[in-house]
């Protein structure tokens, strides 16, 4: 186990498109934390990269997220796990990060999938509890127990921020506490 450390770490936003995020459990929460946490790594210029399940029938990513990233930072797939589809995996592994942070949706299908799979291949993942979610809260807590179990280390959004931060008295100590810890 160790901490996330802000030089070596990347965020993965994994499928929250526009017909499936409305079905989730507590989506505005979701989408909400989702949104703080691309807003966070933006600010931080923590590389990110936005993956899309099958678009062409579950539309894009959400436009509340979908203005805070460029296209080029989008894979769109077909497998469950990003780790699964190569296109989606050459992108990770281009942003040539360690530590994989992960938010998105469903907890118990892409997001697991693609943890667990992105931990056998030798990356430190980091799954986000409080920005991810399914239709079910019942599968979602699964979902966290399973991955748990399998060692991926389960995280808060402000662990994430503190743990990339380090340490208070810094300028940007100062500016993302005024911004993101109201």
């Amino acid at each position: 186990m160790s901490l996330l450390a802000a030089e070596k770490s990347c965020l993965l936003l994994v499928d929250v498109q526009e017909k499936l995020t409305p079905a989730l459990f507590q989506h505005e929460q979701l989408v909400q934390n989702c949104r703080w946490m691309v807003q966070v790594a933006n600010k931080m210029q923590i590389p990110m990269l936005v993956s899309e399940q099958y678009p062409q029938g579950l539309g894009p990513t959400i436009p509340e997220l979908k203005e805070l990233f460029t296209p080029d930072q989008v894979a769109s797939k077909l497998h469950f796990s990003c780790a699964a589809d190569a296109g989606c995996l050459a992108k990770i592994n281009a942003l040539k990060r360690e530590q994989i942070v992960i938010v998105g949706i469903e907890t118990h299908v892409c997001v697991l999938q693609t943890a667990i799979e992105l931990q056998e291949m030798g990356k430190q993942v980091f799954l986000v509890a409080d920005a991810v979610s399914s239709r079910s809260e019942r599968d979602k807590e699964l979902a966290l127990k399973r991955m748990r179990q399998a060692g991926i280390q389960i995280v808060s959004k402000e662990m994430v921020l503190f743990e990339w931060l380090r340490k208070s008295g810094s300028d940007l100590f100062k500016t993302m506490s005024k911004e993101f810890l109201r």
